[in-house]
């Protein structure tokens, strides 16, 4: 018997403490590996990813982590966010669609200081 699947989309954001490619890389791999496993979501659930950062973060493509975390066959996009003044800096974002089991729960990740971004989705 087949499972009835939904596509639906998740939220998830991160900051990190320097714009280095190693702190970008880690951070995103953090994310994923959260936004992933509360969603018991693995590769072959992942429809496509879209990153952004924020304007002062240029030192690598968040895209780069998820490629190393095995992420290889999956569409990825990144982008940059609007520079509007007073905004979380040093934030990575990202939307995730992803193929789940009809009427699942779906959690968003909002870690460090991202969780202010959005508390109402947050768990």
């Amino acid at each position: 018997m087949m499972c009835a699947v939904s596509v639906r989309a998740v939220r998830g954001a991160i900051t990190v403490a320097d714009d280095t490619a190693d702190a970008i890389r880690a951070a995103t791999s953090e994310l994923l590996g959260e936004l992933l496993g509360r969603n018991d979501l693995t590769a072959d659930d992942l429809i496509s990813m879209i990153f952004t950062t924020t304007p002062d973060l240029r030192a690598e493509f968040p895209a780069v982590a998820a490629r190393e975390i095995g992420l290889t066959g999956v569409p990825l996009l990144c982008a940059s966010e609007i520079d509007v003044p007073g905004a979380l800096g040093k934030c990575i974002r990202v939307l995730v669609h992803a193929n789940v089991g009809a009427g699942a729960e779906v959690h968003h990740v909002y870690l460090r200081d991202a969780r202010r971004l959005r508390a109402d989705l947050s768990d």
